[in-house]
């Protein structure tokens, strides 16, 4: 992969930044409008990488809109357009943005994580070792590590401005956004993964879990919003090597996690620098997601 330009931070003259997160810079355009601008920053363990991975936020959010037009039958979202020619010309003006950019509706943002598991990974892994369930969720006795779970489960998740989100069970997730709502944003959850999962696995890519979130327009109806079913928000496993019983290869960000547990490191801020090979590694990674489930090279 040739070299290319990294971009950590975007400021814009004439705009006003509203937000910088972990990834991405948010800008306001107008009353009801947002510029979503993903940066090519990287997190793990709830810190930012000093480190930017070449291309990442053009990735995330080409095949974001790749995923909301390909969805869109489904439930409606937030996006206008990721299209840098159709950009407001006070956006233009700012080349950093071109590629990485979405103009969305502004929506009253629903503070959960709807976190839909398909395969038993990550945090839901461990508190099956634990308990024997995952959040709250009985499973078959005896389960191994990746394996295909019975069906899909929801298991939602607060969303931490900082620090980790923490998993919380269905009754303190209604609580939180109102029974009514919560069985909508569950529903559409898991009628989104089955479909976006099924389509992946065709492609040869396993989407092991992922999450959504969700926002509310000026006339109350529920969009789905940020970014959908990319490497920073889901586990690509690759159909081909799959096999239960240890951790798989992927196309996401859990092989920089994997590094970065090698290393005498306290998971506290500041974090280390990543060596050259695995910039390059996850940039390939990155792209090549990208490519299996689009169809088309980055």
């Amino acid at each position: 992969m040739s070299a290319a330009r990294t971009v950590s931070e975007t400021n814009a003259d004439g705009l006003t930044l509203v937000h910088r997160g972990k990834v991405r810079d948010v800008y306001q355009i107008g009353d009801d409008r947002l510029l979503l601008v993903a940066t090519d920053r990287i997190s793990a363990f709830d810190c930012i990488l000093p480190t930017a991975i070449p291309n990442k936020g053009k990735i995330l959010t080409q095949l974001s809109a790749f995923w909301f037009a390909r969805l869109n039958d489904l439930t409606r979202n937030h996006l206008i357009t990721a299209d840098f020619d159709e950009m407001p010309e006070i956006v233009r003006q700012t080349e950093d943005f071109r590629g990485r950019s979405t103009l969305v509706k502004k929506t009253k943002v629903f503070p959960v994580e709807c976190v839909v598991r398909g395969y038993l990974e990550g945090s839901g892994w461990k508190d099956y070792l634990a308990t024997g369930k995952v959040c709250g969720h009985d499973l078959p006795e005896n389960l191994q590590r990746c394996e295909k779970l019975p069906a899909p489960i929801f298991t939602p998740a607060t969303k931490a401005q900082s620090g980790h989100d923490e998993n919380i069970t269905e009754a303190e997730f209604a609580e939180i956004v109102g029974s009514a709502i919560a069985e909508k944003l569950k529903s559409r959850s898991l009628k989104i993964y089955r479909t976006a999962s099924e389509y992946a696995l065709t492609r040869g890519i396993i989407i092991a879990d992922t999450k959504f979130e969700f926002g509310a327009d000026a006339n109350g109806e529920i969009l789905l919003i940020d970014e959908i079913l990319t490497p920073d928000s889901s586990r690509f496993w690759s159909a081909a090597s799959y096999a239960p019983g240890k951790s798989q290869a992927s196309f996401d960000k859990q092989f920089v996690r994997d590094y970065l547990e090698t290393l005498d490191w306290n998971k506290q801020s500041p974090a280390p620098e990543l060596p050259t090979e695995i910039v390059a590694a996850t940039a390939s990674r990155y792209s090549e997601a990208y490519r299996i489930l689009t169809g088309e090279k980055f």
